[in-house]
Formats: C-alpha cells, structure tokens, sequence
C-alpha cells in the first residue's frame, strides 16, 4: 500500500492505460478487421448489384437486343463501364444464358455458367450471389433484363473475384495492425491523453481526423451542384447544403427542423416507411421542376433517415425546348424558301416564253393573298411569339399543298408574361402539324385558324376537313405514346406534348370530332392561378 501511495498519478494512469490499451486494442483490432472484412464484401456484392442493375436498365443495352448481333453493341459499352468501375466482369446474357459480352472475347457467344441465374431470367428479381464461373469463384450482383412492354428479355451479370476481396481484406489488416502499435507505443508516450481518448475515441480516430473528415464533409456539402438533403426517422432536417437552400428558396439555418413545408416531403416518408432507395422521380415544387433521388440510411434492423439529391430540371429544359423550336423554325423557314423557289421558277419561266399576262395575274394572285395573310398576322396579332410561329406553318401549309385560312375576325393583343415562348410552340405547333396530318390523304386539304382574347381566357381555335378521329382513340388522344399510326415509333408525344404545356398554364384543351371537320380549342386563362395577372 505505501508503494502504492508513493506511486504518482501518472504512473499509475501509465500502467492502467498500458494494460487496458494493450487489451482494448487487441479486441478492437480484431473486431474492426472481421467488421471490416464483412464490409469489404459487403460492398463489392452491393457495388456489383448496383452496377449490374444500372446496366440493365440502359437504353443502349435494351435496344441492342433488338438487333441482329446484339453483342456487336453491348461489349464496347459494358467493356468501357468494367473498366472505369474496376469490375472483374460485366456479362450481358439472353433469357437462354448466352453472353454478348464477356472480358474475354472468345467468351462471347458461350452459355454462362455458375448456375445462379435463374432467379433473374424467370422470376425478374435483382439479387447477390456467389457461385465460380469462367474467370473462378466471384460476388456477383444479377440484375434482369426487361424491355419497353415490361417482358424479360436477358440478364446482367456482374462480378469481382472472391480472391481479390480477399487479398483487399488481408491488405487491410496490415494496416490495422501498423495502426494498432503505433496506438500502443502513442498510449506509452502520452499515457493520460490517450487513455482519455481512448475513452471517448471509439473508431480509432485522432481528434484533428475527426475535425478534418467534418471539414471534408461539409466542403463536399457545399460544392456539389445538386442539392443533397437528409432527415431523420422523425422527418427533421439534419443536414442541407447551401445548394439545396437556393434550390428551394431558403434562408438561414433549418437544422432541427421538420421538412414539411420545406420540400415535397410526402417523396421523402415513402422512402422512409419503404426502405426502398427510389431515383431520377420529377417532382414539382414552387414553381420548379426538380428530380430527386433518394436512399434511406439504414442499418441492421430499421431504416433511420434518408438522403435526398435532386437538381432543378427547368433549365435543361428550357435549352432542349429552345433547340427544338430552334429546329422547328429552321425546317419551316427551308419549306417556305422551297415553295418561293419553285414559284419564282415558274414565273422565270412565264417570262422567257413571253407569257407576260399569266405571269402578272400569278405576282397579282399571290400579292392579293400575302397581304391578306400578313394584314391578319401583323396588324390582328399582336403578339410576335403567335406571328413567328403562324408564318412558318403558312410556309409549310404552301409547301405541302395545303389552304391554311386565318379567320378574318382573328384578333389577340400581346400575351401574358407567363406563356413561354417555348410552351407556345409545343402547344400550337403540335396541334396545327397534327391538322396537316389529319388533312395529308385528302383532295382539297383545308386547315382554319382563329384566335381571340376577349374575357378572361385566351383562345386558340384550330379544326381541319380531315377523315376525323376514331371514336374508340377519344379517350386515348392525349396519352405519351399513343398514336393511330402504326408501325411509327416516333408518334404519339406531339398532342401529350401539348396537353401538358396547356395544363401547366392552367388551361384545357377541347376536340369535337365531326364528320366534316375536327376541331382543337385551347383555353388559356390571362391569369396564373392566385390571381397574379402577368
């Protein structure tokens, strides 16, 4: 007892911090390296699984298998992406097991082997397997196939080497081991200070680690252009970067928070009750179109937040609507330069055989009939955006043989602030190239254009003597994809296109099928919802 007393406190805290540093860190090295290793493999299964679902459900991939050497496109693909990912194989396989691509060429074309495929190509699930093939025994992650009409049509199977796990495990074991004796020979030198960290230090990490990864943390936070977004099990807010905030209007801090109100969070509690990861789903909200992905936080029995990431869509949205009209004005500009060409032709003609009367009633007729276009469209309309697009459809109607009439009561002032240029175009240019469809298989093709803005809406007014729209395609006229053409993948998102446009300004869009005409009236109220007049 007495050398007990003579012996300081340091000392003692040495010889106490010696004994239960030497045992705590001979457990907890053992425990992290078997943690550890469980991970590893953990991962590469997860990361195969990811991968394999990821190339599943590329449109390359799927449109590939619709060709006549489907192999011929999906080696290069699934090659490029093996390579940047590190996977020690990417195979692309039919329903019957044989590979169009394989690390090694000569593989291709050779049913595959493991036997662990069944799952995918019959009961379309997506899992983690273990089984030897080709290349020897490999964590596979097995992803099926399906096609546009929801049918499996093959497999994606891929994979990292049991052996190369395990030298990655047996790599990282050494250096836990360096760690763990320079923590030991670190708790002889400062026997108080480690013995106090290593109390309250339970992952092995050195306090300015821990500041350095929370300073890493936040900098990725802040410097990625999506906004990221996580919550807790009870809906609060525990981080948002500063892209997030202006994304979503936001200002000051909102940790501690609930996220409704915030952000649609209705998306983000069915991930939570879920535990499903859902991604890319486009969401509106305050007037901007943003698409988000989201993956719960979990562990081993219960899902305890989730991560949000979501980009605004409207921008790239409104570069691809610009492009088109763009295309759009560039096609009906050549159409009318066309028609103009073949008429001065004709008039080049009238003129060298001396044909000096015919030749001024057609500048005469086709004088008479501009000016009574243009007075309509320049003096009648007065909005450019309305002009811009009824003078290249006239162009276009000329060119195709077409009479396109604007109704001589035609009468709008300048539109709206809030009706976009590019929503105009998807909205009149669809409905009024549908009408010289409707009209192409008929001997006098007519096409009537009338628009007005008295009251409270805006009326456009578009009706063409075509052979009309089926009663039993009514119900479906307006739906992506449908169309009464077939056999012509391309149709079918022109009149979608427009009735989506009509309803984001809070407008509808009526037909009345005749036996002489149909007819497209589209409403759009002078006004945005709220009662903001723009």
């Amino acid at each position: 007892m007495r050398y007990m007393r003579r012996v300081s406190i340091q000392t003692k805290i040495l010889g106490l911090t010696l004994s239960l540093s030497f045992l705590i860190i001979l457990l907890l090295t053992s425990y992290f390296t078997y943690m550890h290793g469980k991970q590893i493999a953990e991962d590469r299964g997860r990361l195969a699984l990811e991968l394999s679902k990821s190339v599943s459900m590329m449109p390359t991939i799927i449109e590939a298998f619709e060709s006549d050497n489907p192999s011929e496109m999906i080696q290069p693909v699934v090659e490029k992406i093996r390579q940047k990912t590190g996977a020690e194989f990417i195979v692309v396989g039919n329903k019957e097991g044989i590979r169009y691509s394989h690390p090694q060429e000569s593989e291709i074309g050779k049913k595959m082997v493991g036997g662990d495929s069944k799952r995918a190509i019959e009961k379309g699930e997506y899992y983690i397997s273990e089984a030897r093939g080709s290349l020897g025994l490999s964590m596979r992650g097995k992803s099926p196939i399906f096609n546009q009409n929801g049918d499996i049509i093959g497999v994606v199977s891929v994979g990292f080497l049991v052996e190369d796990i395990e030298k990655q495990i047996f790599k990282n074991i050494s250096k836990e081991l360096v760690i763990s004796l320079s923590a030991l020979i670190a708790s002889i030198i400062g026997s108080f200070l480690l013995a106090k960290s290593i109390r309250k230090d339970t992952l092995g990490l050195e306090p300015y680690e821990i500041v350095n990864l929370y300073k890493v943390k936040n900098a990725v936070l802040h410097s990625v252009q999506e906004g990221i977004l996580s919550i807790d099990k009870n809906g609060i807010i525990t981080s948002m970067n500063q892209r997030a905030k202006s994304l979503l209007g936001i200002k000051g801090s909102v940790r501690h928070l609930k996220v409704d109100g915030l952000f649609p969070s209705n998306y983000l509690y069915d991930v939570l009750n879920s535990g499903e990861p859902q991604f890319d789903k486009e969401l509106t909200w305050k007037n901007k179109t943003i698409i988000v992905s989201c993956t719960p936080i979990k562990d081993e029995k219960s899902v305890n937040g989730v991560v949000a990431v979501f980009r605004e869509k409207t921008e790239i949205e409104q570069m691809i609507n610009t492009l088109s009209e763009m295309k759009t004005y560039s096609e009906e500009l050549r159409a009318q330069t066309h028609e103009f060409t073949n008429k001065l032709y004709v008039l080049s003609g009238l003129l060298q055989l001396g044909e000096y009367d015919e030749a001024i009633e057609m500048i005469q007729g086709e004088t008479t009939e501009l000016e009574f276009q243009n007075q309509i469209v320049f003096e009648q309309i007065r909005d450019t955006k309305v002009q811009v697009i009824l003078l290249g459809k006239i162009g276009k109607a000329s060119e195709k043989k077409i009479l396109f009439e604007i109704a001589p009561e035609t009468y709008i002032d300048k539109l709206p602030d809030h009706i976009r240029l590019s929503q105009l175009t998807l909205i009149l240019g669809n409905i009024i190239d549908n009408a010289f469809e409707a009209v192409s298989d008929i001997e006098k093709p007519v096409i009537k254009f009338f628009a007005t803005d008295i009251g409270e809406d805006i009326i456009f007014e578009i009706s063409d003597n075509g052979k009309g729209i089926a009663d039993e395609d009514m119900p479906s006229l307006f739906e992506r994809g449908f169309s009464s053409k077939e056999g012509e993948d391309l149709r079918g998102y022109g009149l979608s296109n427009a009735d989506k446009s009509v309803k984001e300004l809070g407008g509808i869009i009526e037909v009345q099928n005749g036996k002489e005409n149909t007819v497209f009236t589209v409403y759009l109220p002078k006004q945005l919802q709220g009662g903001e007049k723009q």
